[in-house]
């Protein structure tokens, strides 16, 4: 798949509620709409590149999963040294 603009445009918009409520803005509401909306852009990017590897006959679960570790694992890493003792 290629870049899409629009798709980081919306994933934005979805983050800016979930944002605004853990900042103290409650009266607005959308922190859990924001996520959800968040969630199903992820869900229609994997989708979409499940969809065309499987078209391509590259599929392959592992590789997937792999993909998946890759991109999710490293973020707490950092998050995590300061929190050791």
């Amino acid at each position: 798949m290629h870049y899409r603009p629009e798709i980081d445009g919306l994933r934005a918009l979805a983050v800016a509620p979930v944002l605004l409520f853990h900042a103290g803005f409650g009266f607005l509401g959308g922190g859990f709409a924001g996520v959800d909306v968040f969630f199903v852009i992820s869900g229609f990017l994997i989708t979409s590149t499940i969809h065309r590897e499987i078209r391509e006959g590259s599929f392959s679960i592992v590789s997937f999963y792999e993909r998946r570790a890759r991109r999710l694992a490293p973020p707490p890493i950092p998050a995590g040294r300061p929190c050791r003792s």
